[in-house]
């Protein structure tokens, strides 16, 4: 059977590369590893992709700021290539790391490649947080995501993951509905109280999508919480919804949607 092809973008630094690998392989997709160097040597092959992936991580040991080399290096060498990608229809998705490259790339939050519109700042806490969070799914503009849930559970990792833009340019984030997810209290309402909030991020948000719909970005680490046995003391307390039930691991969804969309829209 034809499987979507998944195109898993390495950088030197990139560290969540193989769950990722794991994650699209499990739910039906055809990972490949594709070095960046690899990709400027020879653009054209980004046009045999459905999805494009940027994993977390540390690019270049985030030098400058984090993912910024990265993001330079992709406006700089390979525009040409990703505006094309885009035409076609491609989805685009990047976590953690691979969220703040989107976000200096300019691809989020308005597709506007080259130019940055919002940034990703260092937490309110002041250090590096390591935790899981609640998030709450909005009815987005995001094509590919389909299911909606009160509350999901994530794992975040991330020393710069404050979402911060001018006050114009949230309120069109807002209007345009382009808020995918965010962080909730323990009564599943928007929060930006620590460490439910474990950055300060404006509006709680945790992840947004583009215009398009096409493009993903988010803090949460989705590919950690695939499978039950990923959840702490799964055994003991397992992870469960609003009544009780135990629940599939809410990353799951995010990727099967993915799957989904590409047999449905792209082939």
């Amino acid at each position: 059977m034809k499987k979507p092809n998944v195109c898993i973008l390495q950088s030197d630094g990139t560290n969540c590369d193989v769950e990722l690998h794991y994650v699209f392989k499990k739910f039906g997709g055809n990972p490949q590893f594709v070095r960046v160097n690899e990709l400027r040597d020879n653009p054209k092959i980004l046009k045999d992709f459905h999805i494009l992936a940027l994993p977390g991580g540390f690019s270049y040991g985030d030098d400058v700021a984090s993912g910024k080399i990265w993001a330079v290096e992709l406006v700089s060498f390979l525009r040409e290539e990703i505006e094309n990608f885009r035409k076609k229809g491609g989805l685009i998705i990047g976590i953690c790391n691979g969220f703040q490259v989107l976000i200096r790339t300019g691809l989020l939050p308005f597709g506007n490649l080259g130019k940055m519109d919002a940034t990703l700042v260092p937490n309110d806490s002041g250090h590096f947080e390591c935790r899981w969070v609640d998030l709450k799914s909005e009815r987005s503009k995001c094509a590919f995501l389909k299911s909606n849930y009160d509350v999901g559970h994530f794992a975040v990792n991330h020393g710069e993951g404050k979402l911060f833009c001018n006050t114009e340019t949230l309120e069109k984030i807002e209007a345009q509905n382009l808020v995918v997810f965010r962080y909730v209290d323990e009564n599943g309402s928007p929060t930006q109280k620590y460490p439910q909030n474990p950055n300060g991020s404006l509006n709680a948000i945790a992840g947004i999508t583009d215009p398009s719909g096409r493009i993903l970005g988010l803090m949460p680490h989705p590919e950690k919480f695939v499978d039950i046995t990923q959840y702490p003391n799964w055994r003991r307390d397992p992870p469960t919804g609003r009544q009780g039930k135990i629940i599939k691991p809410h990353g799951a969804f995010i990727f099967e949607e993915m799957i989904n969309y590409v047999k449905e829209n792209l082939w």
